[in-house]
């Protein structure tokens, strides 16, 4: 099993960057998809990003495509969500997910129930 453990989220004004990080111990990272999620008040938790195993292939919510890059340290085990041209709407806490399962076609998952093994959220607030 693999607990997650994450850093970085705050408050920033619109237009601001922020780099969350989630660092994975207990079995090695590399064994899982890695996904962040985010849930704004009274909305349910939806997806945000996603990245295979090796690092290669991601997946992004059309509502941050273009704005947010996550990439994976596999030395460090870690996953980072790197968000920039943030907006009000990105507001929420922010939640980093693994998903032991191997998918044919290598295909990265965007459901919630797809992840067994999550972080504890963390608040991202943007200022407008």
């Amino acid at each position: 099993q693999v607990q997650l453990v994450k850093s970085g989220g705050s408050m920033v004004q619109a237009g601001g960057s922020l780099r969350l990080s989630c660092a994975a111990s207990g079995r090695p990272a590399s064994k899982y998809i890695m996904g962040w999620f985010r849930q704004a008040p009274g909305k349910d938790r939806e997806f945000v990003a996603a990245v295979s195993r090796c690092g290669t292939s991601t997946s992004y919510a059309g509502s941050v495509k273009g704005r947010f890059t996550i990439s994976r340290d596999s030395a460090s085990h870690t996953v980072a969500l790197q968000m920039s041209s943030l907006k009000s709407e990105d507001t929420a806490v922010y939640y980093c997910a693994a998903d032991p399962t191997i998918y044919i076609g290598g295909r990265l998952p965007t459901l919630r129930a797809s992840y067994p093994y999550w972080g504890q959220g963390t608040q991202v607030t943007v200022s407008s």
